[in-house]
């Protein structure tokens, strides 16, 4: 298992182990999953209801597993380092083989465009409501950390939700609720890090008028 030691770690620490066979959360039923994340057994058969495994037999099943996703990612010879290879299985035994391949990783990867392929990582935070999943985001970020294990330069490693909120924000109530419920939970030191760093002087203090005041103070 030390060929994937990185991978498997991960896999086990956002997976969990489950010694009983539970369903998936969006039908109630198929497909059912095992251990840390098992949905097909070794010989190909699926994970039924009422199944159960020991831990030892859940790390059998991950480590094929893992041997399986490295050998589809051998195929696309993509010049994959150790570390962009290991947070790549992971990150794949997450999200499926097929969900991989629509993706625009590969041909980002291909093109040696690594921010893009970061940030495509990062985007795989949401569940089947459109709601981002706290565990998700922690283990994409530990994910994309690994993958740019040896690139010298690693400004890529974020999943980028508070660059996408600014990009797209207008005002709206539930975004100025959001981002003041935001404010109230950060450390102050850390708050004025950030307005020190983004540039936030007096001048930004001032409100365009009075209705854009009065909207944000009572939204």
């Amino acid at each position: 298992m030390s060929d994937f030691a990185s991978a498997i770690t991960l896999i086990c620490k956002y997976e969990g182990f489950n010694e009983k066979a539970y369903p998936d959360p969006t039908t109630g039923a198929e497909p059912y999953t095992i251990g840390f994340g098992t949905q097909f057994y070794p010989d190909g058969s699926p994970v039924k209801k009422g199944q159960c495994c020991s831990k030892t037999k859940a790390l059998e099943y991950l480590f094929h597993e893992t041997q399986v996703i490295d050998t589809q990612l051998t195929k696309l010879n993509l010049g994959l380092d150790d570390y962009m290879r290991q947070a790549l299985i992971s990150f794949i035994h997450s999200i499926g083989w097929e969900a991989f391949l629509y993706s625009s990783i590969v041909d980002d990867i291909e093109r040696e465009d690594l921010k893009n392929a970061t940030l495509e990582i990062g985007n795989w935070i949401f569940d089947e409501h459109h709601q981002v999943v706290g565990g998700l985001l922690d283990r994409r970020r530990e994910e994309i950390s690994l993958f740019l294990s040896e690139v010298e330069v690693n400004p890529w490693a974020s999943t980028e939700i508070l660059l996408s909120a600014f990009r797209n924000y207008t005002a709206a109530p539930h975004e100025v609720r959001a981002i003041r419920t935001l404010e109230e939970k950060l450390n102050p030191y850390l708050l004025t890090e950030f307005a020190n760093n983004f540039c936030i002087n007096e001048s930004s203090w001032i409100y365009a008028d009075t209705d854009e005041f009065d909207f944000i103070y009572n939204a």
